[in-house]
């Protein structure tokens, strides 16, 4: 089964296909020829999830998944959470939302976070929606060259390595986006044995 992943992030491609293993083939928005930025405008990550794969469902009639993956900090208020991707304004580079986040914090010892992803499946007109969480804290500084967006500061419930320190088979022990993926699989491959 052939499936289109909403969005135009590389690194999200990649993991998500990592993910999913060999079971589904993946196709970006660029390798399915659709060159569109989709907004995100909504204050939930369902929202924005299904905003996404709706609006490709409706382009290309084609089975579609997309995501939306917040950083939510508790002591934040769960902010930036749907905001994650945008959360130093227009100058939105993972350097600068992070720079952000650890002004925010400073000084503060509760740094207790999760990362959340919601999938929004469409199949056949009908939506699907699957959610993984990864708990974890916020370190003091950006520490590894992996991964992408706050994996630098993200330290995994049960690890004293931030995901940017982490292999991705390694973060896959623990990823929120693994999580949902692994979801996703399991009800494709249900549906694929019983049609």
């Amino acid at each position: 089964m052939k499936l289109i992943f909403a969005t135009n992030n590389q690194h999200k491609t990649e993991e998500m296909q990592a993910a999913i293993g060999s079971s589904f083939e993946l196709m970006s928005l660029q390798q399915a020829g659709i060159n569109i930025d989709i907004p995100e405008p909504h204050d939930t990550l369902e929202a924005n999830a299904s905003e996404k794969s709706w609006t490709i469902y409706k382009l290309t009639g084609s089975n579609c998944f997309s995501e939306d993956t917040g950083l939510e900090v508790d002591a934040l208020n769960g902010q930036p959470g749907v905001k994650s991707a945008r959360y130093a304004g227009e100058d939105k580079t993972f350097e600068n939302n992070i720079a952000k986040l650890l002004s925010e914090l400073y000084g503060n010892k509760a740094r207790s976070a999760k990362f959340r992803t919601v999938i929004s499946l469409i199949i056949k007109g009908k939506e699907y929606y699957f959610e993984g969480v990864c708990e974890g804290s916020i370190g003091e500084l950006p520490i590894g060259k992996n991964g992408f967006g706050y994996d630098p500061v993200f330290l995994p419930a049960g690890s004293l390595r931030t995901f940017a320190e982490m292999p991705l088979k390694e973060k896959e022990l623990y990823s929120h986006r693994k999580k949902a993926a692994d979801k996703l699989v399991k009800f494709l491959q249900e549906m694929a044995f019983h049609s």
